[in-house]
């Protein structure tokens, strides 16, 4: 038994699109299927959520256990990035001050959702179990160690840790050339 989504199969899920080579585990929860977007070479493993307006560029892996709630605002994951295994991306989340009720079983009118997009620009990587607060852009090619919570926006290149996270170190750009070459190598 294949454990990914044959062909037929991904057809019939009802993704707003998707390209060649995706790869989508069958235990893989996907809630409005119509606003997701999958570019060619896409991977998702088992046990991710996947919800609301989500759009995966090329050569992206969302590793197990991820959870990318995007709501009405969105996600966008770019060409080459990836997810490690228990990283969750919010683009909506309940205000925690306690002015407020939480939760979707609470009138709207008792909450208030904090919500705004979520992008992770090209080259970028989230490690195991981050979490990427709403309204929060991933700079080209920075690079969030494992266990880091990640409040707002990060610089191109960088390598940050923590909760909240923060710069360490310049992220080196040698994996550009690296996937050039791939995509040469596809074009042929």
């Amino acid at each position: 038994m294949n454990s990914f989504y044959t062909e037929e199969e991904l057809k019939n899920l009802g993704l707003k699109s998707y390209g060649k080579n995706v790869l989508i585990s069958k235990k893989c929860s996907i809630y409005g299927a119509k606003d997701i977007e999958l570019s060619d070479n896409v991977r998702i493993d088992d046990f991710c959520v996947l919800s609301g307006k989500i759009k995966i560029g090329k050569y992206v892996h969302v590793a197990a256990h991820c959870a990318l709630y995007a709501g009405d605002v969105g996600i966008e994951i770019d060409d080459f990035s990836g997810l490690s295994g228990r990283c969750s991306l919010y683009a909506i989340s309940d205000d925690y001050s306690g002015d407020y009720l939480i939760g979707p079983c609470v009138p709207d009118s008792m909450r208030h959702v904090i919500s705004g997009k979520v992008i992770l620009k090209k080259y970028s990587i989230i490690g195991a179990a981050s979490v990427i607060l709403p309204n929060v852009t991933i700079g080209e090619g920075a690079a969030v160690g494992a266990n880091s919570t990640v409040t707002k926006s990060l610089g191109d290149w960088g390598i940050y840790i923590g909760s909240p996270a923060k710069w360490i170190k310049t992220r080196n750009k040698n994996l550009i050339e690296y996937a050039k070459k791939l995509e040469v190598e596809n074009e042929l």
